[in-house]
């Protein structure tokens, strides 16, 4: 029968479907050497990543004071050191915390508070001072990174403090750096104690007070709620970070 033999010749419902399918996949699949789909406007700004939760500056603060218990300890955990960690952070960077410390090669703050890649956004100058270098650099953490909290860290042993508390003719550049810390110096004298330590706790008060004060974008920031500035003293000979009151200075 002719309705027979035109049945037989049609290909089952089955096959069309699988065909049409691969058609459709054809036509939306990328060809091969083109570049995949731009993310969303904005999705990738200034070096953040799209994806990622970011923790309120007082659970950022636990953190670093459970790494600092850590290293003290010297029972480190290691995070966010894989490859995979490394890969990951090619797309973008979302640090929980900024940390403003001394250059000096004993205070390294991703051992000091057992961090890894991706978690710190450090800025190391002798002294921890800050000058516009170093505030611009907060300003871009914590304005387009949205990192809510600032640590600022002064040190036991501080040789930019010690120069500034001996006073006397430095070489080179070491002037303007001395000028920076002698205001604390300057405060600390008089004071019960020890001059060197005084002063280095001093200095990271001063430090956080310029940088809570700091107009327009810090200061604003921390008035909204968005930003906390903390200080902190580290101990080069038991590993410990005492933490500042926070309403000081």
């Amino acid at each position: 029968m002719i309705g027979s033999a035109e049945r037989r010749r049609r290909p089952p419902l089955s096959w069309l479907a699988v065909a049409l399918v691969c058609m459709l996949v054809a036509t939306t699949a990328p060809r091969a050497g083109t570049a995949p789909a731009p993310a969303p406007h904005g999705a990738a700004k200034h070096g953040a990543a799209p994806a990622a939760a970011m923790p309120t500056a007082d659970q950022a603060l636990a953190e670093l004071k459970a790494g600092n218990q850590h290293h003290a300890a010297h029972q480190y955990t290691h995070p966010h050191q894989t490859a995979s960690r490394q890969r990951e952070l090619v797309q973008g960077q979302h640090p929980h915390a900024v940390v403003l410390t001394c250059a000096d090669s004993r205070v390294a703050p991703e051992i000091v508070f057992d961090q890894g890649l991706g978690d710190l956004f450090t800025i190391r100058v002798a002294g921890n001072i800050a000058g516009d270098a170093e505030i611009a650099s907060i300003e871009y953490a914590a304005e387009h990174l949205h990192t809510p909290l600032v640590v600022v860290m002064g040190h036991q042993s501080c040789g930019a403090v010690a120069a500034a508390v001996e006073g006397g003719e430095a070489p080179g550049h070491l002037p303007s750096l001395i000028a920076a810390i002698r205001p604390a110096v300057d405060k600390a004298r008089g004071q019960p104690g020890d001059l060197s330590a005084n002063a280095v706790r001093i200095n990271v008060e001063m430090v956080v007070a310029q940088l809570r004060s700091s107009t327009p974008v810090l200061a604003e920031l921390v008035g909204s709620g968005k930003l906390k500035i903390v200080g902190a003293v580290y101990s080069l000979e038991n590993g410990k970070v005492t933490w500042l009151p926070e309403g000081t200075p």
